[in-house]
């Protein structure tokens, strides 16, 4: 399996909120990635990282509103694999909508 990251990469950080997300999400974002949205349900709405990064509920809320197109998962284990489930019904949604 190959993964392209490219300037067309739009990201999405699952569970930004959480020290994890969060300190990672600071990383990509100094070295130059486009860190687009993140999602924490619960906390839709807020920002983060000095207002830079918008936080939504759930990732479908996320792609619609910045076309993120890329994700990356940062929750706790038991959650794991429904935040993948999740962004992958959001972006087939975006996809063949």
């Amino acid at each position: 399996m190959s993964i392209f990251v490219d300037k067309k990469t739009r990201l999405l950080v699952q569970g930004i909120t959480g020290n994890e997300g969060l300190f990672h999400a600071q990383q990509m974002l100094e070295y130059g990635t486009k860190v687009v949205a993140g999602v924490t349900p619960g906390k839709g709405g807020e920002w983060v990282l000095g207002d830079k990064v918008p936080v939504f509920d759930s990732c479908r809320a996320a792609v619609e509103a910045t076309g993120a197109n890329v994700t990356v998962i940062f929750v706790p284990s038991r959650g794991a694999s429904d935040a993948m489930f999740e962004a992958a019904d959001a972006v087939s949604r975006s996809l063949f909508a």
